[in-house]
């Protein structure tokens, strides 16, 4: 199952896709949730309903065209936990910079999101950032709380999956003991196209996970290269602290990143960034003014 938010003006409404069919509201198909957070709480108790529902549809999703695809979670119920250095050829890129060849713990950070970036949405060119950046990166989902969980009870607890490109502002990120301002910026979190349910998805660690700036091919990796699993790092997490219903978790970005080349070659205005990961789409995002 595919779950998408659809905006129409000022509306934003919850829709469904399953197998190779189109795109329906769940207000369409008679069943209410007043957005993504609230149908990712209520999920397990729903999903059969919306199946039922979607198959007896008589219609074909027509009565979608006039809706733009906007980001899944359009405003995520917290902050966005990050997974940084997780794979290992990004570390050798980066030694220069940072060095965490020697690490043996999993780095955590979070991102400040007021509000997510959609697909085919602006990353703002802000004139105090000199060194704009992509990272390409798979996105967890949880669907209900987590507190003190096994490695083993971790998939019982994961809604599905999306692409995040986790746009980092360099200067600002080096500037600062920590990286949280140079990754938060307003438009820094582009997020899509959809969320790709768990049952959709036969083994996230074997996931092809590519970015190309301008057609051109930057990062290419597969997500069974990363350091620490989904499994390893959400359980982690949860000894005891509580991961909500909701909870999104960016896993870490490949190697390929523009602060990695020799000599850097930065994000510039009308650069198009396009994050692709096998199984679940594209998400395709354009720099430009604020």
């Amino acid at each position: 199952m595919r779950l998408y938010t659809l905006k129409r003006g000022s509306e934003e409404c919850v829709a469904v896709q399953i197998a190779d069919g189109g795109i329906i509201s769940l207000e369409t198909l008679g069943i209410s949730v007043l957005d993504m957070n609230d149908l990712i709480r209520r999920y397990d108790g729903l999903r059969d309903s919306i199946i039922k529902a979607y198959d007896e549809y008589n219609g074909d999703g027509a009565e979608e065209s006039g809706y733009k695809i906007i980001a899944p979670v359009p405003v995520p119920a917290q902050d966005i936990i990050c997974l940084g250095v997780n794979y290992r050829e990004h570390i050798e890129e980066t030694v220069d910079v940072l060095d965490f060849t020697k690490k043996t713990d999993t780095v955590y950070f979070s991102k400040r999101v007021n509000r997510v970036n959609d697909p085919e949405g602006i990353i703002p060119a802000y004139d105090f950032v000199d060194s704009l950046d992509y990272e390409v990166e798979l996105g967890v989902i949880l669907k209900k709380d987590a507190l003190d969980i096994s490695v083993e009870e971790v998939a019982d607890h994961i809604l599905g999956y999306t692409i995040i490109n986790d746009v980092s502002a360099r200067n600002l990120q080096f500037m600062h003991q920590q990286w949280y301002r140079g990754k938060s910026l307003d438009g820094y979190t582009p997020m899509g196209p959809c969320i790709v349910t768990a049952d959709e998805i036969d083994d996230a660690h074997n996931l092809d996970i590519r970015c190309f700036v301008n057609d051109e091919l930057r990062q290419e990796s597969n997500t069974a290269c990363m350091i620490t699993t989904i499994e390893e790092a959400v359980s982690e997490l949860s000894q005891g602290m509580t991961l909500k219903a909701g909870t999104i978790i960016a896993t870490g970005t490949p190697g390929g990143v523009a602060m990695g080349m020799k000599p850097p070659v930065y994000l510039k205005k009308d650069d198009v960034i396009r994050c692709e990961i096998r199984g679940i789409g594209k998400l395709v995002n354009r720099v430009g003014e604020k």
